[in-house]
């Protein structure tokens, strides 16, 4: 297979899957032709530069490689869609958050940090996403479930590892943005009451 038809297939194989395509599958794929890992991923590559200036982008995420617009489009694109995204609660967004961060964790961690009970239902909205799992028990009386995020997670949030989301502000810096906050609100209530 010469390297344009091989290109050609790799794109073909990537827009038709529903999910995004690993190295290994692309291997699987092609095994009649006997392609090595190391062609498919400079081929992977030359694809990801052919899509580099175009609506559409070749990216890899925690799972594979697929084919998606590019995220400064999407407020354009949103109108071709008829369902609105699911809009999320804070409190569905910190849980994630926790889960992301601290992985895992129990139930009863994420209760003890954010001070209020975790409800059913944001731990079922979660795995149905697909987005957490349960990934074992602590060893401790009650034997609590264990909960980490997925490949799903890091796919939806266009991550490649969990290495690759944001920092969490230290608290030195919280605290800071906190006083600054409160002074500004002092200094504007002290020029309403002049």
């Amino acid at each position: 297979m010469h390297d344009q038809q091989l290109k050609q297939v790799i794109e073909a194989a990537l827009f038709a899957a529903d999910e995004p395509l690993s190295v290994d599958q692309l291997k699987e794929l092609l095994a009649a032709q006997q392609v090595s890992k190391a062609k498919i991923q400079t081929t992977l590559s030359a694809l990801q530069q052919d899509y580099q200036n175009r609506g559409v982008q070749l990216q890899q995420v925690a799972s594979g490689y697929r084919f998606q617009t590019r995220t400064e489009l999407g407020s354009i694109l949103a109108g071709l869609w008829q369902e609105k995204p699911p809009k999320y609660s804070q409190a569905l967004l910190e849980t994630l958050a926790l889960i992301a961060y601290r992985q895992p964790i129990t139930r009863g961690d994420i209760e003890e940090i954010r001070g209020v009970s975790v409800s059913s239902q944001i731990m079922k909205t979660l795995q149905e996403r697909g987005w957490v799992k349960v990934v074992g028990q602590r060893e401790v009386p009650g034997r609590p479930q264990l909960y980490a995020t997925t490949a799903e997670f890091l796919d939806y949030f266009n991550v490649k590892d969990l290495a690759e989301l944001p920092p969490i502000p230290s608290s030195e810096n919280a605290q800071q943005a906190t006083a600054t906050e409160s002074t500004t609100a002092e200094t504007a209530t002290d020029q309403r009451v002049h």
